[in-house]
């Protein structure tokens, strides 16, 4: 098969490097990829906004499946456009990806149908917002309706981070768009935990959970970022917990969204709260977390390719993973999640990439004069497997110190929940 996978950052680095691996797998591209890419794919010079320019080049190079990495496609209708010429995509259509697209979407429709989540109000008028927040109080979660890649809520512990929060998203307009629309909803307290799904409709193929590490700083202070590491599976959640995930958040979401005549196909991504009172969706995704793909393809056993065409394909359930546990870290840029310099150069992915079981993954890199350089705010991706979490957890960061270029920053606490 002729594979092409949309996007440029670590998560689709690790899902070319685990399709090269699928014996059915004959070719394989990536738009526009990354340096990282290049011993697997063929990087192709089209960015992920360029919809009929990806589908020109799908339909001449007679690609037999395009699998989206990033959002952004996804909620612009790559997948309606792909179909309509008759071109195979793995990922949701447009009204799929308003889960994502639309934080009041969701929570509408969460809401309707009883899947548990927080208590919310949605703003377009910033007055009224800020009336609702006074009278509230904090704690509270502000977040911007549209897609803000991945920075658009926050998570208010005291009353003037939230009149802040609210004021930049809907006055400022820190945002764009994505902000003219907020939802206000109360704190939930507990474990989060990233559940992925694989799903076509009503079916779903479950994958092992996963944490994801959102502050920019360790012990979770700093700014909200786009992920600063992940890891797979989690000690902490029992069977009991895993089943109601399955039954009370994804089955319902995918009945749901079929009641109200959408065909759900794709991956759904639930960023889940698990609290006293049990599972609850903080936000539905819709395509696969960066920087959880990363640790999920390093410890995914079976074939990539089989999971992509679920459920015509159905890998046995005790052949999909490989036993022990898998580690990301991400290697940013001084300054990250704010402005960052560009163009410093990298050393020691070769040295790191030597070492057992560790994958070093490019995330914003380029090549400049055939010298690698930094070009993102998170640059690498650290991965690494062990037969414990601890010894994931070591291998992780014997790699990430390998890695050198100027201001290089990463949180030493990857996976500290789950080592308690």
């Amino acid at each position: 098969m002729r594979v092409l996978v949309i996007g440029s950052g670590a998560r689709e680095h690790a899902l070319v490097w685990k399709l090269a691996q699928s014996l059915r797998v004959s070719e394989l591209y990536a738009a526009p990829g990354n340096p990282g890419m290049l011993p697997y794919a063929q990087c192709v010079p089209i960015a992920v906004t360029k919809l009929n320019e990806l589908a020109d080049f799908a339909e001449k190079s007679q690609i037999d499946l395009t699998v989206v990495g990033p959002e952004v496609p996804l909620i612009e209708g790559v997948v309606d456009l792909f179909e309509q010429r008759g071109l195979p995509i793995f990922g949701p259509n447009q009204a799929g990806a308003q889960l994502e697209g639309s934080k009041a979407f969701a929570k509408e429709l969460m809401t309707s149908f009883g899947i548990p989540t927080a208590s919310h109000q949605t703003f377009t008028n910033y007055q009224a917002a800020r009336d609702y927040l006074e009278a509230h109080g904090a704690p509270v979660v502000i977040k911007a309706d549209g897609n803000a890649l991945g920075k658009g809520a926050i998570v208010a512990l005291d009353i003037e981070t939230a009149r802040t929060a609210l004021r930049e998203m809907m006055q400022d307009r820190i945002f764009g768009v994505a902000g003219d629309t907020v939802v206000v909803e109360d704190y939930l307290q507990g474990n989060e935990i990233g559940s992925h799904a694989i799903c076509d409709g009503t079916d779903f193929l479950p994958l092992t959970l996963s944490q994801d590490h959102k502050r920019a700083l360790d012990h979770d202070q700093g700014l909200n970022t786009g992920g600063m590491g992940a890891y797979t599976p989690l000690p902490f959640v029992t069977a009991e917990q895993e089943r109601q995930v399955q039954e009370l958040i994804i089955a319902p979401t995918l009945k749901a969204m079929k009641e109200r005549g959408i065909h759900f196909k794709g991956i759904l991504y639930s960023n889940i709260m698990l609290t006293e009172q049990g599972p609850m969706v903080i936000e539905h995704n819709t395509r696969m977390g960066d920087p959880e793909t990363q640790a999920l393809m390093l410890l995914l056993h079976a074939d990539l390719l089989d999971l992509l065409q679920f459920p015509q394909q159905r890998p046995a359930p005790d052949s999909l993973w490989h036993p022990g546990y898998a580690v990301s870290v991400a290697l940013a840029s001084a300054g990250y999640p704010g402005s960052y310099p560009k163009g410093l150069p990298i050393s020691g992915i070769e040295e790191a990439s030597k070492l057992d079981q560790v994958q070093v993954f490019h995330a914003g890199t380029a090549l400049v004069n055939g010298q690698l350089v930094t070009a993102g705010g998170r640059v690498l991706s650290v991965v690494a497997r062990g037969a414990t979490l601890q010894e994931a957890v070591q291998r992780a960061y014997e790699g990430a110190s390998l890695i050198s270029f100027e201001g290089m920053q990463y949180r030493k606490d990857i996976a500290w929940r789950g080592l308690k």
